[in-house]
Parts: structure tokens; C-alpha cells; sequence
């Protein structure tokens, strides 16, 4: 709705005013003279777009395959919602073999199967199991199972990606998650204490224990072992803890959090197959969106979830065609609208463009490796014109801070472009 009503009001504008390209041209100018004092061998690729009027501001090898960094994420969490939309829940679940607790006692296995809920905590944990007690369970006759196969067991990004050259490591990504796959323990090293934190190496059996524990201590008596496995189907539901879509896609894309980007990156790939995801078929998933979508291919390659790997590629003109495709998009417009960070606010923006007419504004997503940065968002300037804005450089001279700061000197020049304004 607030699409359609701009577009009729800036069709108004454009019978009773004109619309007029010096102003644009002007504007175009002035980022053509900011870019060109950048360092030598900078690569810039900057594509400006007005998605209502469809005209192009200012363009820059806008076609050229470049390192998108994590504006990979761009590409992750709008396919995402594509596929699955904002309010779908991803959970991790509790079931059983018996459904009957009028004898306090579950007989047979207990499961606990993760589909795809990175954020799932200890405390989650805890509750599964007070929720448990308060039903008067006192003796479990089986085993604690832990189940992942909602995903594949290729847990790193190295065994997924050919080739893979990055030298940042993260926990394992799998369907079953607790605290981020990571624990932290306080050690003594050299005289003193310190908390050191290590990566879980089998995630389904550790959870499992971790159950295990918690029941024990609960005072439940459990007759089997804990182990790994894959839930029957003929079980019953008994708990769960989940987090919807849309605030997740928040947390990835203003935090720019990488773990939480390949977990859902892995689990676009279970939704969208309807098996057993894995990295095939959520490069598949983020393909066909962009091809349904018929957003510019050429060039455009993505590995992964997050934008770690510099195996990813993708040029300006498809990542604007992405943000595009998202703002024309009346249902999840505004979950994916609400997932960027806003500059000067919060996230990855949270210190940029304050004290401008940007603070505020402009919603993006940024993007950060060795010798690349990006920008990409969109923009509201002073006359209310919507602006999509795709900035990317690739550099071997100077700084982040220095890319960031003619980044943000472009996004505010862009804030005083009025298309209806006469030729000088």
C-alpha cells in the first residue's frame, strides 16, 4: 500500500511538473568526481536506482562480478523469505514414544530434533525440561536421542566449499544447536583463570548429554544411554522452542552475524527441496529466486550463506535487483525492510551517517573482508523519493574506514536529488 500510494503521487508529479535530468545529471557528477580521488587500483562498482520511476541515477561496473562480502546476505535472507515467509517458525522439538503419562513415566525414547533453530540456548533447554516435570514425569525407560538430520552432517564450510580459502572459522553448522555450538569454560592457564571458549565437535550427541543432565538433575531417572539418531515417525510432540523467521533474518542481517547466516542458509535448503537440506540445494534455492525473479545472473555466484567465502560473486546490478524485487514485494517487504540496519540506530550502521539527513534513513545492509567493503540499502531523499543504493569497492590501498566514510559521503550527496527539477 505505501508503494502504490507513492507511485500515484509521483505520477502526479510527473504530468504537473515535468520531470527534468539535469538534477540528476548533477548528481551524477559529484559521485563521479568522489570516486574518482579514490586510491589507484580501487575497483568500484555503484549502481543508484529509483525502483518507482525505474530510472537509473548513476551507474559504475554495474556489471561486474565483484566480492559482495556479507551483502552475500542479502541474497540469503530474501530468498529465505521467498520460501518460507516471516512467520514461519524454525524450532527445535521434543518428542517420544509414549504420549501416556498418567504413570509419570515415559516409556521408551526420548528425542530431541533441531530444524534449523540456531538461537536455541540453555535456557531454552531448561525450560524443555521444566515443562517436562510440571507433566510429573519421574523415570524415562529409553535413550536421549539428539537428531540433526534435518540437515546434512557437512558441518563446515570448508568441506561444502571447493576450493575454500577463508581463514574464518566457525562453529559447526548443523539443525540441532545449543548456545551457538560453542561452550565456555573457566581454566587455569599459567597461574591464573580464564574462560576458554572451543567449538562443540558433535553437536546431536552433545545436546543429548546436555538433556541427559538437566533431566538428571531434575531429579528423572533415566534406564537408557545417550546417543545420536533420527526420530521415528510415529512420536509425539511433547515441547518446543522456536523463533520466527523474520526475527531472525533481523538479527542476521543488522548484526551481520555469519553463524546464524550459513544455519539458515542450510536450512533454505531443507525448505526448499523438502528433504534433507544441504548446500546444493540452497545455492539451488537462491538461483531460482533470483532466476524467477528475473534479477541479472551474469556473474552472479553464491557459495555460501553469510559472505564470508571471496568465492562468492555478485555484480551491483543483481544485487540492486534483489532489493528491488524486495520492495515491490507487498507481503515480505516489511520484515526485510525491518531486518536492515539503520544508519546511526543500530547494527552494522549503528555509527555511520550521524548528524545527517541519512541518520535515520537510510536502511542497509554493509559488508566487510580484506580489501573489500560494501554498502547496500535504501534511502529516502529530502524531496521523498525512494533510492536503492549498491556501493561496492575493492581496494589494495587505504583503509575500511576511508572506503566507508566516500561510501557515506555518496549516500548523502544522493539525498538532495530532485528528479522534477528544471535543467540548469
Amino acid at each position: 500500500m505505501r508503494v502504490m500510494i507513492k507511485k500515484i503521487l509521483l505520477i502526479f508529479l510527473v504530468f504537473s511538473c515535468g520531470i527534468f535530468a539535469a538534477s540528476k545529471e548533477e548528481i551524477a557528477n559529484k559521485i563521479r568526481s568522489i570516486i574518482s580521488k579514490l586510491p589507484a587500483n580501487t575497483i568500484s562498482g555503484v549502481f543508484i536506482y529509483n525502483p518507482l520511476m525505474q530510472d537509473t541515477i548513476f551507474a559504475s561496473n554495474e556489471t561486474r562480478p565483484m566480492i559482495p562480502a556479507s551483502l552475500t546476505k542479502l541474497f540469503t535472507t530474501s530468498t529465505s523469505l521467498g520460501v518460507m515467509g516471516g512467520d514461519h517458525n524454525l524450532s527445535t522439538k521434543l518428542f517420544s514414544d509414549d504420549i501416556n503419562f498418567n504413570d509419570k513415566v515415559i516409556n521408551g525414547n526420548l528425542y530431541i530434533k533441531g530444524f534449523g533453530n540456531s538461537v536455541f540456548t540453555e535456557s531454552d533447554l531448561q525450560e524443555l525440561v521444566n515443562n517436562l516435570i510440571a507433566k510429573g514425569i519421574v523415570k524415562i525407560t529409553g535413550s536421549i536421542i539428539g537428531d540433526d538430520s534435518y540437515l546434512d552432517d557437512i558441518y563446515t564450510r570448508e568441506d561444502w566449499i571447493e576450493g575454500e580459502g577463508s581463514n574464518v572459522r566457525l562453529p559447526l553448522i548443523s539443525a540441532l544447536v545449543l548456545d551457538r555450538n560453542r561452550t565456555t569454560t573457566r581454566k587455569k592457564v599459567r597461574r591464573r583463570y580464564r574462560y576458554i571458549s572451543e567449538n562443540i565437535k558433535d553437536p546431536p550427541l552433545y545436546v543429548a548429554n546436555m538433556l541427559a543432565e538437566k533431566l538428571r538433575s531434575s531429579g528423572v531417572e533415566i534406564i537408557g544411554k545417550t546417543s545420536k539418531g533420527i526420530t521415528p515417525l510415529n512420536t509425539y510432540l511433547l515441547g518446543e522452542k522456536s523463533i520466527k523467521l523474520k526475527e531472525l533474518i533481523s538479527l542476521i542481517n543488522k548484526h551481520s552475524d555469519n553463524f546464524l547466516a550459513e544455519c539458515l542458509f542450510k536450512t533454505l535448503g531443507a525448505e526448499a527441496s523438502g528433504v534433507q537440506g544441504n548446500s546444493f540445494f540452497s545455492q539451488q534455492a537462491i538461483l531460482k529466486f533470483i532466476k524467477d525473479n528475473n534479477i541479472f545472473s551474469t556473474g552472479t555466484e553464491i557459495v555460501d550463506g553469510s559472505g564470508i567465502s571471496r568465492l562468492d560473486q555478485a555484480t551491483p546490478l543483481a544485487i540492486n535487483g534483489v532489493l528491488e524485487k524486495m520492495y515491490f514485494d507487498l507481503v515480505h517487504f516489511d520484515d526485510f525492510y525491518n531486518s536492515l540496519s539503520i544508519a546511526g540506530v543500530d547494527g552494522t550502521l549503528r555509527g555511520r551517517m550521524i548528524g545527517t539527513g541519512a541518520e535515520n534513513n537510510f536502511r542497509g545492509k554493509t559488508g566487510t573482508l580484506n580489501g573489500v567493503t560494501g554498502l547496500a540499502g535504501y534511502l529516502t531523499t529530502k524531496e521523498d523519493e525512494d533510492l536503492i543504493v549498491t556501493i561496492i569497492f575493492e581496494f589494495t590501498k587505504g583503509s575500511w574506514g576511508y572506503f566507508r566514510d566516500v561510501q557515506d559521503e555518496i549516500v548523502q550527496t544522493l539525498l538532495d536529488l530532485n528528479q522534477s527539477a528544471p535543467i540548469n
